[in-house]
């Protein structure tokens, strides 16, 4: 999805993928999850200093991995004008982990 916004935004996309997927020298964030820890990471020279970041997922549930994608961009130099999700579980307050962010979700349940 986040290639979508970012080809009408004319605007360049940074993946943010589990622990090994990425092939070069990355930087890592860990996150709970309900049963334990997990972790993201992106490379290491994904972003400068400054540059503006809107961050693009599919589902807002417990809010773990969107600010744990946050906090990666952010200790990158990444300044977070956004997070937007198409979907939002509001019943699992994910929101509430993410709340000093512009958080926008096109759906709510």
């Amino acid at each position: 999805m986040a290639s979508a916004v970012a080809y009408q935004l004319r605007a360049g996309v940074v993946p943010v993928r589990k622990r090994g997927k990425l092939p070069r020298k990355t930087v890592s964030a860990t996150y709970q999850l309900e049963y334990g820890t997990d972790s993201l990471e992106i490379h290491w020279d994904a972003l400068k200093p400054g540059e503006r970041v809107l961050v693009v997922d599919d589902v807002l549930a417990t809010g773990g991995t969107a600010k744990a994608t946050c906090e990666l961009m952010e200790k990158l130099g990444g300044k977070i004008i956004g997070v937007s999700f198409l979907i939002e579980l509001g019943f699992l307050n994910g929101r509430d982990k993410i709340k000093d962010y512009n958080v926008h979700s096109l759906i709510t349940y």
